[in-house]
């Protein structure tokens, strides 16, 4: 079967990666896999599609010059006509929206999208309206956690038979524990130093103000402590300045995006992710192979991955009260956290890995018709 994925990229994060680990895995076990990438004009995804190309998965390059881009979707099922694609799979809702109608327009028989988000524009009526009519347009559609499909249901009036939860999952790189010693030298943090560290993008959806003002709670109490912030995005000078308002700002490093941000993990004692709303929260799956107990919002599919008590923490959103609590708790209790951290470790090997990831994605295309039971 020959499968063409598309998704519209800006840069590299949750989803991203994920289709790294995925379409590889997929064209591993058989299929024809092809990646179709959309890029905006002044962003062309060269070195993503060059990492893709080089993991076997053949990816090209188009691009899309607006939210709404009708020519685009002639172009699109021409290009789906010339590969034979025999489905099409949509990640991210640029794509949906311009790849849904080429592959039907196309008369390819079997199209599937994945659900990464739940984000509150998603709600606004005309959006709900137009999801609602490409469900109907669609074979199936994966969502990346339950809490996604729920949304999926609620929001975009999906038929409950379409939708099929299936987890990220990773296969992290032995640690590098080298790194550690590296990485706080290279901020300027003692090595016997307690760390708190997040990596995400610097946007409000991350809630990293929050955590900035919780960590001011009890910097204090801890002097030895620092929090690192590994990433980029609009909210960074803000973020800066905050931390010096907050007299923080000495023990808040702000390191910037790393193409290594996974590997760094293992400077961190603590991960810490107080978002707003997350739709899976690979992020966190690293955190868990970097064996850290997790500190994070009680949202969207957090639950899903972090096991209250277990492997880390749940806050509600915005708490800075519990954030400040938590952390403190964490940085005090040593045992506690390696434990959290271990569990984490566990947690990940039994429930997040590859295998099954791309095992319940072929399930789907199975049960949908794209597979025979005999492929694959």
């Amino acid at each position: 079967m020959r499968i063409v994925h598309l998704a519209k990229m800006t840069g590299v994060a949750g989803t991203e990666n994920h289709l790294l680990s995925l379409l590889p895995q997929l064209g591993a076990r058989g299929l024809d896999v092809r990646l179709i990438v959309l890029c905006e004009p002044d962003q062309p995804m060269y070195a993503y599609a060059a990492q893709m190309s080089s993991l076997g998965v053949p990816t090209e390059l188009v691009t899309i010059h607006s939210d709404l881009d009708w020519r685009l979707i002639g172009g699109l099922a021409a290009r789906l006509r010339a590969l034979h694609a025999d489905a099409v799979h949509t990640h991210l809702i640029h794509a949906d929206w311009h790849g849904i109608p080429a592959a039907r327009r196309a008369g390819v028989r079997h199209v599937y999208t994945s659900g990464h988000n739940d984000d509150p524009f998603r709600r606004r009526p005309p959006i709900r309206l137009v999801q609602a009519y490409l469900w109907r347009r669609l074979t199936a559609g994966i969502a990346i956690s339950e809490a996604v499909r729920q949304f999926m249901l609620r929001v975009e009036f999906a038929p409950p038979h379409k939708v099929h939860t299936v987890h990220y999952g990773i296969a992290p790189p032995p640690p590098d524990l080298l790194m550690r010693a590296a990485f706080r030298a290279e901020l300027g943090i003692p090595l016997e130093a307690s760390v708190l560290g997040s990596v995400c993008r610097l946007i409000e959806q991350k809630g990293l103000t929050y955590a900035l003002r919780a960590f001011a709670q009890i910097a204090a109490r801890f002097p030895e402590a620092h929090y690192v912030i590994v990433g980029d995005g609009i909210l960074r000078e803000a973020l800066r300045a905050e931390a010096e308002a907050l007299g923080i700002g000495a023990r808040v490093h702000l390191a910037g995006w790393r193409a290594d941000a996974a590997a760094r993990m293992v400077a961190f004692d603590v991960f810490v992710m107080p978002s707003l709303w997350e739709g899976f929260g690979l992020v966190m799956l690293e955190a868990m192979a970097a064996g850290l107990p997790i500190l994070a919002s009680r949202v969207s599919a957090l639950p899903e991955i972090v096991v209250e008590g277990e492997t880390g923490f749940l806050c509600p959103p915005r708490d800075v009260t519990c954030l400040a609590e938590r952390m403190a708790q964490l940085l005090s209790d040593r045992a506690l956290a390696e434990r959290l951290g271990a569990n984490g470790k566990a947690r990940l090997a039994a429930e997040f890995s590859v295998s099954k990831m791309v095992e319940r994605t072929l399930a789907v295309y199975r049960r949908t018709g794209a597979l025979g039971e005999n492929n694959a």
